[in-house]
C-alpha cells in the first residue's frame, strides 16, 4: 500500500516563509480534509507537492514510493501516482478533453516503458466510455476543448474524469469547492466518492465543512501559521463549522509565536 509522507516541510514564498514544519501522512484508502483560514499554507501544500517551481523548499522531504519526491520534477511526481485537482482549472483551447487524457496515459505508459506504442485508439475510446459511464458524464464531454466555456463545476468534473482515467494512487483536491453551488458540489463529490476505495488515498483541502457533508473524511486536520495544529475525525470539522476558528487559535497561540 502506498503512502506520502510529508516530514518537516517548510516552504518560502519571496524570501517569506510560508510553511513551518508540515508533518501529514495520507495512505491509499483513507480520506484527510486538511482546513484552515486564508493565509494559512494549504494551497502552498498542495502546489509544492507537485513541485511548482514558485515554492522554495528551504527544510524537509516528503516520501512517496521510495522516492523523496522533492527532488523530482512535476511531470515524474504524476507518473509515479500524485494527482492534483486544481482550485482554478486552465482552459487548453483547441485540445479536446479526450485528446487531452490519452495524451497524458500515454505520457504515464512511456514513462515506464519508453518504447510503448501507447494505447490503441480502439481501446482508449472504450475505456474512456468505461470511465465516463461510471462516472454518469454524457460522452459528449469529450469532444469539448477542456475547460473552454466550461462551468465551474465541469470544470471540477473534467477534473474527476482525469483522477479515473489516470488512475493515481494519492489526490490533493485543491479546494474543489471554490465557485460551486450546491448542486454542482453534490454532482462532483458524487464523483469523488466513486472513484474512492483502497486504491485512492485523498486529501481535501478546504476552508468549509459543506464539502465534507458529501465527502466524508477519515482524518480532519487543522493548519494555522504554516503548521498542522490539530488532528481529529469526521466531528472536528463540524466542531469548526460550528464554532470558527478562534478556539483552535486560543489553543495553539503559545506554539505559533
Amino acid at each position: 500500500m502506498s503512502e506520502i509522507e510529508i516530514r518537516n516541510l517548510h516552504v518560502s514564498v519571496d524570501g517569506k516563509e510560508i510553511l513551518k514544519g508540515v508533518n501529514l501522512t495520507v495512505k491509499q484508502g483513507d480520506v484527510h480534509a486538511l482546513m484552515g483560514p486564508n493565509g494559512t499554507g494549504k494551497s502552498t501544500l498542495a502546489y509544492t507537492l507537485m513541485g511548482h517551481p514558485f515554492y522554495e523548499v528551504t527544510e524537509g522531504e516528503v516520501w512517496f514510493k521510495s522516492h523523496n519526491i522533492l527532488e523530482l520534477e512535476p511531470d515524474e511526481r504524476s507518473h509515479l501516482g500524485l494527482f492534483l485537482a486544481f482550485q482554478y482549472p486552465v482552459a487548453i483551447p483547441g485540445v479536446t478533453v479526450a485528446n487531452f487524457l490519452r495524451t497524458a496515459i500515454n505520457a504515464k505508459r512511456r514513462y515506464f516503458a519508453p518504447d510503448d506504442k501507447g494505447i490503441s485508439i480502439p481501446e482508449f475510446r472504450r475505456v474512456l466510455k468505461e470511465k465516463m459511464d461510471l462516472l454518469k458524464m454524457d460522452h459528449n464531454f469529450a469532444g469539448r476543448y477542456l475547460n473552454e466555456g466550461f462551468s465551474g463545476g465541469e470544470k471540477k468534473r473534467a477534473e474527476v474524469l482525469q483522477m479515473a482515467a489516470l488512475q493515481p494512487e494519492i489526490a490533493v483536491m485543491d479546494e474543489t469547492d471554490s465557485g460551486l453551488d450546491i448542486d454542482a458540489l453534490r454532482v462532483v463529490s458524487e464523483g469523488v466518492n466513486t472513484l474512492r476505495g483502497p486504491s485512492l488515498g485523498v486529501l481535501v483541502i478546504t476552508h468549509y465543512q459543506r464539502i465534507l457533508n458529501y465527502i466524508k473524511p477519515d482524518f480532519v486536520h487543522i493548519m494555522l501559521d504554516g503548521r498542522i495544529v490539530e488532528t481529529g475525525g469526521a466531528d472536528l470539522a463540524l466542531h469548526l463549522e460550528e464554532h470558527g476558528y478562534d478556539w483552535v487559535r486560543e489553543k495553539n497561540e503559545p506554539a505559533l509565536v
